[in-house]
Parts: structure tokens; sequence; C-alpha cells
């Protein structure tokens, strides 16, 4: 299976993301949303770079348990319930990510809502894996 990620000239610079990713020979893994929830079903405290980095965790485990790694994520969707403190926080979010998940980044979106399923969370993320 190959990931290959395109960045096209033409397009203003990807930070934090690609703007496509072409898969071939691959399975097709579909991730859940995930927020900050811990090993009892309580979202974690600490804001939004906490929860951020418990989702991703907690996205990086469901992909890990259908035999994935980061960098078979094709594609993140974030969904935050603040989009001005996701900006505030985007360096810190950066580097949770690159900690957590490398630089390989998958196409991306972020996607303002109202609120999320548990109410105390302020970030989800869901996203696609493609697997040999």
């Amino acid at each position: 299976m190959t990931l290959h990620r395109l960045n096209p000239a033409e397009l203003a610079s990807p930070s934090g993301f690609s703007h496509a990713v072409v898969a071939t020979g691959s399975r097709l893994v579909m991730l859940a949303g995930q927020t900050a929830l811990d090993g009892q079903g309580r979202v974690v405290p600490g804001g939004l770079p906490a929860q951020f980095e418990r989702a991703l965790t907690n996205l990086l485990t469901a992909l890990r348990a259908a035999g994935g790694a980061p960098a078979d994520l094709a594609r993140v969707t974030v969904y935050t319930t603040d989009v001005p403190a996701y900006r505030a926080h985007a360096a810190a979010l950066g580097d949770l990510w690159r900690a957590h998940a490398g630089r390989d980044y998958p196409a991306m979106a972020l996607i303002g809502v109202a609120r999320l399923w548990d109410e105390e969370a302020l970030v989800e993320l869901d996203g696609l894996a493609l697997l040999p």
C-alpha cells in the first residue's frame, strides 16, 4: 500500500495538513469520532490542548486496533466548539500532533460546531485510514 501526499504549487502551502492524499493497494478503515474520554468515560480536564491530545490518542488507539499506524491516516476531520481557541492553540496542537502522529499529515478539515455529543467536549476527531 502506498499513500502519496500531494501539495500542488498552485495552492497555498499547507501547514499541518496535506491538500490531497492518494492511496493505492489498500484496505479502508473508517474511524469513529473520538472525544477526550478517559477509560472511565469521562472527558479529561485541562482545556483544548489536553482534550485534543486525548482525542487524538483515542483515535490512534482505534487505528492501532485495526492494525494501522498514524502514517496510514488519509483523512482526519476535527470538530471544535471553539474555533478561536483552536486557532490560539494551533502551535501547541501541531506539537501534540507531531509527538503522537508524526509529520505525515493526512488531508484535514476543521469544522466549528455548536456542541458535541459529550457536553464537556471541546474537540472531536474522526478519520479514514488506508491499510495494506
